[in-house]
């Protein structure tokens, strides 16, 4: 293990080498933000192995690029015991359970951590590993309704309504957990001692919704939910339809950049309500959607480009990739079967991210190498197939 420390520490001052090189991830298979998290890591140089479990049709993890898999059985307490050979030799073990099933496993940090001292055992889960709903069940929906977000999210006069399932699974946890792992790396450059992250996506949520709570005294959040600046309350921060069925997204707050919105709209300043004065907003309103629907998307966005009215199409996910703005900074990219899916975020400099291009792999693809890496003897892997304790489906894999 503190061979890997050494090496981490050398190939971060590697300007050839991307920034996570060297690190050996260990994923518990899971669904959406534990996947999310790994695959950032990846993107980013990590060698991410996730395990999954043995006698599974097909895998359901949709982030796996860059990725290896080895199927492991942990029902045995021979599997286990595989695992627990996988993380002693580790950097990071990635845990997407409910608190308790890892230490009914014999393989809690406590135990990991006195075999690997150096280990950054991450765990996310929806309400963190304390408190009254540290066991409960739940989903994005639920965690971002106790984030207090939820509350703030939708539109005047309705429910309040949910953003897909991108704020507490994959910003507030996904992202917020790899952004952990991250800072584990570095401190522990310095102390070469590991520690335990305890990601929760109730906090998580809630601290990139920070703004919220930072400016409520400032007028930004002083209405109901969907009448204030940028929740749908104004009508010169929303989409609107054009003539062909699609949609334009305006965002002119600034009165310069409200200004050119007016003047690319064809509209007279004069003849309209003041920008700010929110009691006409639904007369505005009214009037923007009028005016959008008389020409196509395209009709628009040649119109505003080049401009600061900030004004911009509503691009669908397949168009995304060929805008010439993201077109020309590789912004998105075709996976193996071809289809579109984002490059990774952020650009460095000297050590960018570079996404596989392969095809995710098959559960328990890479069973037999990965564990023959990890010091296990030929013999000793065909014991435990035979055995089931493990499987292994190279023989399957598409060339």
């Amino acid at each position: 293990m503190f061979i890997h420390q050494m090496y981490i520490k050398t190939t971060f001052q590697n300007s050839g080498s991307m920034a996570l090189a060297g690190v050996r991830v260990i994923e518990l298979a899971g669904l959406a933000p534990v996947p999310f998290c790994g695959m950032i890591l990846a993107d980013f140089g990590a060698k991410v192995i996730r395990v999954d479990r043995t006698k599974v049709a097909m895998a359901m993890d949709t982030q796996a690029r860059g990725k290896r898999s080895v199927a492991i059985n942990l029902k045995s307490p021979e599997g286990v015991a595989v695992l627990k050979r996988l993380c002693v030799q580790s950097d990071v073990i990635l845990e997407p359970f409910r608190q308790g099933v890892m230490e009914k496993l014999g393989l809690g940090p406590e135990e990991l951590l006195k075999d690997n001292p150096g280990l950054i055992y991450a765990r996310l889960t929806g309400y963190g590993q304390s408190g009254a709903l540290a066991k409960a069940a739940g989903h994005d929906i639920n965690y971002l309704a106790m984030s207090g977000l939820l509350s703030m999210l939708g539109r005047s006069n309705e429910k309040p309504y949910a953003p897909l399932n991108l704020v507490a699974d994959f910003a507030g946890g996904g992202l917020m957990c790899a952004f952990g792992v991250v800072l584990a790396l570095l401190e522990r450059a310095k102390s070469g001692r590991g520690q335990v992250i305890d990601t929760s996506m109730v906090e998580g949520a809630a601290y990139v919704g920070s703004f919220m709570w930072k400016s409520r005294k400032i007028g930004m959040w002083d209405h109901s939910r969907g009448e204030n600046l940028l929740d749908s309350g104004a009508p010169f921060y929303d989409t609107y339809q054009t003539s062909d069925g699609k949609y334009m997204a305006v965002g002119a707050i600034e009165p310069q950049f409200y200004t050119q919105l007016i003047h690319g709209l064809g509209l007279d300043a004069a003849k309209l309500p003041p920008q700010m004065s929110s009691s006409d907003w639904p007369q505005l309103r009214q009037i923007f959607t009028k005016q959008f629907a008389t020409k196509t998307q395209e009709d628009w966005a040649r119109i505003f480009d080049g401009t600061d009215a900030c004004v911009t199409p509503v691009l669908s996910m397949d168009e995304v990739i060929s805008h010439p703005h993201n077109l020309e900074r590789a912004s998105f990219h075709r996976d193996a079967q071809g289809d579109v899916t984002p490059s990774p975020a952020p650009i460095l400099s000297r050590t960018p991210g570079k996404p596989c291009l392969a095809r995710d792999p098959m559960i328990g693809e890479h069973t037999r190498p990965v564990l023959e890496e990890f010091g296990f003897k030929p013999a000793e892997v065909d014991q435990l197939l035979s055995a089931g304790v493990i499987e292994c489906n190279a023989a399957k894999a598409r060339l």
